[in-house]
């Protein structure tokens, strides 16, 4: 019989392995959003039952570089994580469909649950940017461009 540090170490390393991270140069995530506006509203689903909507960036794939440096893209989903490490080396991490590039800087959702916990990071300031669907259980449920 496995101890439940066995099989929190054996699901924690299927979680990590599952999730194929990806990179957004920089410059690449800035032409992303250029010329964009929060012209998309979504309605998502939860897990847990309820739904929310947002007016999010009409972004439906994400242009990527996987591990390799070779150009991957990254279906948009509300499930999609987005870890930035800044150049003192400090890691936040967003869901993608909840940030809002603004001028110079980034402020982005970083919690589902609490939609009020936001975080602003300028964009000179960001060493790394990375993404991967974490696998939760969020869904559009509609989305009105």
């Amino acid at each position: 019989m496995k101890t439940p540090g066995c099989l929190f170490v054996s699901f924690l390393s299927m979680l990590l392995t599952s999730c194929k991270t990806h990179q957004i140069p920089v410059s690449d995530f800035r032409q992303m959003f250029a010329g964009k506006t929060l012209s998309r509203t979504v309605t998502t689903s939860s897990p847990f039952g309820g739904t929310t909507s947002y007016a999010t960036y009409p972004i439906s794939y994400i242009k990527c570089v996987d591990k390799k440096g070779k150009a991957a893209q990254l279906k948009n989903a509300p499930s999609v994580e987005m870890r930035v490490t800044d150049t003192n080396n400090k890691k936040t991490i967003f869901y993608f469909d909840l940030v809002e590039v603004k001028d110079s800087v980034i402020k982005g959702g970083m919690s589902r649950v609490m939609p009020s916990f936001k975080k602003t990071i300028p964009l000179g300031k960001i060493k790394k940017i990375e993404v991967q669907d974490g696998g939760k259980k969020y869904q559009y449920v509609k989305i009105i461009d």
